[in-house]
C-alpha cells in the first residue's frame, strides 16, 4: 500500500505507510502522553508511531526510533511511539463543532488483548505483539489538567469501541485495551484555553466520537482483511 496523506487540521498532516505513520505540525504542538520518547509533556513539530517487527524485543526503543525519525527527515524534539500493528492501515477521524475542531489518529493491534484488573502483569516476558496507539490532535487551547483529562476521554471511548466490538482477551474476559497501549494529547494552543476535556464537554465530546470514529474503522477494517480468520 502507498503513502495515505491528508490534511486533518489546518496546518496538520497525517501521513500513513508500512515504515509509520508520521503527523506533521507547522505550529508547535503541546503534547501530552505515554510515548517512549518525549513522554510525558513536551512541545513539537512532530509525532512518529514506527512499526516494528512483531519479533522486536524493546531493548533499545529510543535510539530506534531516533535512527528511525532521522531516516524519515524528521527535524527536531519528536514524540515517538512503536507498535506491531500495520502502520499502513492506520485510521483517523475528524470531529468539529463551531471554532473547535479534534482529530483522532489510531494505530489498532489486538492480538495482545488485556482487561484492566483481571488480566495479570507479564513479569519479565516480552509482551505479545499488539497495540492499540491513540494520537488525539485537538485545534484548540487546553490546560494542563485538561491534557490529562483527554487521556482519560480517549481511553474511556477506546475501550467502549472495543465493547461494542465484543473484543476478548485470551482467557475470554472482555478487552479494556491491550498491555502495551499508548496515547498521546497534542494541542495548537490556538483560541481560549479549555480547563476541562471530560466527555461532557464540547471537546471532551469531539474527542471521544473521533477516537470512536476511528476505532470502529480500524476494526471494521480488520475484519474485512481478515475474512476467514478467527479471533482479534
Amino acid at each position: 500500500m502507498d503513502e495515505r496523506r491528508e490534511a486533518v487540521l489546518p496546518g496538520i498532516t497525517v501521513a500513513a505507510s508500512r515504515r509509520a505513520v508520521r503527523i506533521s505540525s507547522e505550529v508547535p504542538l503541546t503534547t501530552l502522553s505515554s510515548a517512549v520518547v518525549g513522554g510525558g509533556q513536551a512541545v513539537v513539530h512532530e509525532i512518529l508511531n514506527l512499526h516494528v517487527d512483531d519479533k522486536y524485543d524493546g531493548g533499545r526503543p529510543d535510539e530506534d526510533l531516533a535512527a528511525a525519525a532521522a531516516e524519515l527527515g524528521v527535524d527536531g524534539p519528536f514524540v515517538g511511539l512503536m507498535t506491531a500493528a500495520y502502520t499502513e492501515f492506520a485510521t483517523w477521524a475528524v470531529e468539529s463543532a463551531g471554532d473547535l475542531s479534534v482529530a483522532a489518529v489510531v494505530s489498532v493491534g489486538l492480538s495482545n488483548s488485556s482487561s484492566a484488573g483481571i488480566t495479570p502483569p507479564i513479569g519479565h516476558e516480552a509482551p505479545a505483539p499488539g497495540t492499540i496507539n491513540i494520537v488525539l490532535l485537538v485545534d484548540g487551547a487546553l490546560t494542563s489538567s485538561a491534557l490529562v483529562n483527554a487521556v482519560i476521554t480517549a481511553t474511556e471511548a477506546k475501550t467502549m469501541t472495543l465493547a461494542e466490538w465484543d473484543v476478548r482477551t485470551a482467557d475470554g474476559e472482555a478487552a479494556s485495551g491491550t498491555s502495551t497501549d499508548a496515547v498521546v494529547i497534542a494541542c495548537t494552543g490556538r483560541g481560549e484555553a479549555c480547563d476541562y476535556a471530560g466527555p461532557a464537554t464540547p471537546v471532551g465530546w469531539l474527542a471521544a466520537r473521533a477516537v470512536r470514529a476511528a476505532m470502529t474503522r480500524s476494526c471494521s477494517e480488520k475484519v474485512e482483511r481478515d475474512v476467514g480468520r478467527r479471533g482479534w
